[in-house]
């Protein structure tokens, strides 16, 4: 009792004396201490909503509006939302008092209550010239000879050489469905349904179709490629691995012949799928081909290993059964493996392509196929996350699918 006991607590002692260790081993307190809330609030904040970019470039004087900034979502010469008064001088109406104008000549002035006026000059040939309010400079406003930056509750204020830029920050989504140069656009529920009624669904389901800010048809495309890696990559090393497994289960395969064959499974399961991604797409070249080959290879090398112990531990009376009616190795096969086999390699087979729907999303991103690639996209400019949350949102809905399809087919298939 007194071993058991000291047993009992020296195993959760060594657990957490590594774990401190692992902690101070990758430098955890610098992490916590360069970690910035900041930040997180704004990422946050980006996930959650969109920005409407209102700019003007410095060079022409010309003034843009446009929902994050981008062409696509750009509104047309001449309008703007209600909270933007074009003009010789634009203003622009940050909501709580914060009112930043475009002046001439290049200047443009942030009134800030509570805080002040802050002016700035921007020129090609001094940069930017900032004036603010007296006393100590607060945290939210970033100046330089360059570059003047304030970031206030209300908003974004940015100001280079070459351009102004304000962006204000809105709940939710826009132009998910329609982007601004459809006629569909800022009409509400029941004029859409009025409208879907009087023969204009075609249209209405067009434009949600073709929406370039948000690419509902490239998206679902690539969901569809990443479903089709995950199948064919799964499906294919099945079709590989059952046959190859018969060589290497004992009683099945001679022993010389049996070591080589599981040798060669240990070799393609121990290199895992994503180091199988970047040797093939050196050879393939980036798509989902090379992706399917990267799961194909990996999962042949797990299921020759699942199948081949699965065919050691078989019933053999049933097997012996069939050989007594004369059956050759074929019909033994058939008729004595196969059906105890199924329930297995059926159970096996659909876990692992649960798995490998996740796993393609990866895949996806290093080879260029599939959601993964448009989530990386999304990453990597560093100011569409809400694009990102929205494919993450779908590849959560991919797995939740794929995991309820594979249950369905398990009760259909193996229980029945």
């Amino acid at each position: 009792m007194a071993r058991a006991r000291a047993w009992a607590l020296a195993i959760p002692a060594v657990i957490a004396a590594y774990l401190v260790y692992v902690f101070f081993a990758f430098d955890g307190p610098a992490l916590i201490r360069s970690a910035d809330g900041e930040n997180a609030r704004i990422l946050l904040a980006d996930m959650v909503s969109h920005k409407v970019h209102v700019t003007r470039d410095n060079r022409d004087g010309s003034v843009e509006v446009a929902v994050e900034g981008e062409r696509k979502g750009r509104y047309p010469d001449g309008e703007a939302p209600g909270w933007v008064t074009p003009g010789e001088e634009t203003v622009v109406d940050l909501g709580g008092g914060h009112l930043v104008t475009f002046g001439a000549e290049n200047a443009v002035t942030y009134d800030v209550p509570g805080y002040g006026i802050i002016i700035a000059q921007p020129s090609r040939s001094r940069g930017v010239d900032a004036t603010l309010p007296d006393g100590p400079v607060p945290d939210w406003i970033s100046a330089s000879r360059n570059r003047l930056v304030a970031d206030t509750e209300a908003g974004r204020f940015i100001v280079t050489r070459n351009r102004t830029e304000v962006f204000r920050y809105f709940a939710g989504w826009e132009l998910f469905f329609f982007t601004l140069d459809s006629p569909y656009s800022g009409l509400g529920p029941g004029a859409l349904m009025s409208l879907a009624i009087s023969g204009e669904a075609g249209a209405i389901l067009s434009d949600i179709w073709t929406n370039d800010m948000w690419r509902h048809r490239e998206t679902a495309w690539a969901l569809f490629e990443t479903i089709l890696m995950a199948f064919l990559g799964t499906a294919g090393a099945a079709l590989v691995a059952l046959p190859v497994s018969f060589a290497a289960a004992r009683g099945f395969g001679p022993q010389p012949f049996r070591f080589l064959v599981r040798r060669v499974f240990d070799f393609l399961r121990g290199v895992d799928g994503l180091i199988w991604t970047v040797v093939l797409s050196r050879a393939y070249g980036p798509g989902p081909l090379t992706g399917t080959l990267a799961i194909l290879l990996t999962d042949t090398g797990t299921f020759g290993k699942m199948f081949s112990e699965a065919l050691e531990n078989l019933d053999r009376r049933q097997i012996e059964g069939v050989r007594s009616t004369g059956a050759g190795a074929v019909l033994r096969a058939r008729f004595g493996v196969i059906p105890q086999l199924v329930p297995v390699l059926l159970s096996q087979v659909l876990y692992t392509l649960e798995s490998n729907t996740r796993s393609a999303t990866v895949i996806g991103a290093i080879t260029g196929g599939g959601i993964g690639l448009l989530l990386t996209q999304a990453i990597i400019t560093q100011k569409d996350w809400e694009e990102v949350t929205w494919y993450i949102v779908l590849v959560v809905l991919m797995v939740f699918a794929m995991d309820a399809l594979s249950g369905w087919l398990r009760r259909r298939l193996i229980k029945g």
